[in-house]
């Protein structure tokens, strides 16, 4: 039997209905934890992964002995206590220097992990130019068809997309962006294969020794007149700037995938708006309204009713000639009868 708590007055109640699973998420907090040794470089980027993040950040000061690949109760203990779904822990050893390690939890469950490590980094402070207004939504551009075909990259994509998603919006007002982050690769080598799991030298998709190195750099956005009510659009470098190399990764449980990708049923008045799952013979069109299409058997047209038509009627002309046709017999009548009574 599972353990339920009972809040005990209204302020643990509404802690508790804070924490469960909404249509709608907040926005993901994201705890920044040191490892025993991190680095003068890894403790940079993540303060300035930390500037982008906020206000939803959290900073472990301390160093702790953790290592989530071998025991993740450490961080699943924190998710529950911080309320956080996000965690960037920073460790650099001999083996793996400056690595830095992206953690995803689901129900206080860790989901699936993506290792990278920090080959370049030039810090915001070294870039003397105006910076983004902390929680702005920031626009995300992935610049490779890796993103979308190769799982390791798959992985990274959804991972930056989580980390710096903000708030759920309905709509986006143009001087509400501040800032871009750009996300690209390196060129991509001739014997990497999108199409196959494995590549042509016979080395498996495993193996990060082949991958292309990651690109992250941040731009502001300044919007200049040009004449037309379109403005002109210029990036301005804000920083920071990094360089990553992908390294070990953990690949999530698939039935806790299934329950975290799981969304709520849609109501009746959504569905006949045409949002979710698209419904057999029925769409929407521009003006809103729902159109169906039905199906029928053969029919056979030999004993189809067919009504009279105009076109197959006599014509006029016809009909002239025929009423002449009957007069001329009336008169032909007319006059025998006269001839005989005389």
């Amino acid at each position: 039997m599972l353990r339920t708590v009972k809040p005990k007055n209204a302020r643990s109640k509404r802690a508790l209905q804070a924490r469960e699973s909404k249509e709608i998420e907040d926005p993901r907090t994201a705890i920044f934890v040191k490892g025993t040794h991190a680095g003068e470089k890894v403790n940079g980027v993540m303060k300035d992964l930390m500037a982008l993040k906020r206000p939803n950040a959290i900073s472990f000061s301390k160093k702790n002995v953790v290592r989530p690949f071998e025991d993740a109760s450490s961080l699943e203990f924190w998710a529950q206590k911080n309320d956080a779904s996000l965690f960037v822990v920073g460790q650099s050893t001999k083996k793996r220097p400056d690595g830095m390690i992206f953690v995803r939890t689901f129900d206080n469950k860790v989901l699936d992990m993506c290792e990278v490590g920090v080959e370049k980094w030039i810090p915001m402070n070294d870039f003397k130019t105006a910076k983004s207004t902390p929680g702005h939504k920031p626009l995300m551009h992935f610049a490779s068809e890796l993103f979308d075909s190769h799982p390791r990259f798959q992985q990274l994509k959804s991972v930056l997309l989580d980390f710096f998603n903000g708030e759920v919006i309905d709509g986006i007002h143009l001087a509400g962006l501040e800032h871009v982050i750009s996300v690209t690769l390196s060129p991509t080598p001739e014997t990497l294969n999108n199409a196959t799991t494995t590549l042509s030298s016979g080395v498996s998709l495993e193996s990060t020794t082949i991958l292309p190195k990651v690109h992250i750099r941040t731009y502001t956005i300044r919007l200049l007149s040009s004449g037309t009510r379109i403005p002109r659009v210029e990036l301005v470098p804000m920083g920071p700037a990094l360089d990553l190399a992908l390294r070990r990764h953990a690949d999530p449980d698939p039935e806790m995938l299934k329950q975290a990708l799981k969304r709520p049923k849609l109501k009746k008045q959504d569905v006949e708006k045409g949002l979710g799952k698209k419904r057999k013979n029925m769409e929407v069109d521009e003006m809103g309204d729902l159109r169906g299409r039905i199906h029928l058997e053969k029919q056979d047209l030999g004993r189809l009713q067919t009504r009279k038509m105009k076109g197959l009627k006599k014509g006029r002309e016809e009909d002239m000639d025929g009423e002449s046709g009957d007069e001329s017999n009336e008169e032909m009548a007319g006059k025998r009868k006269k001839m005989r009574a005389e």
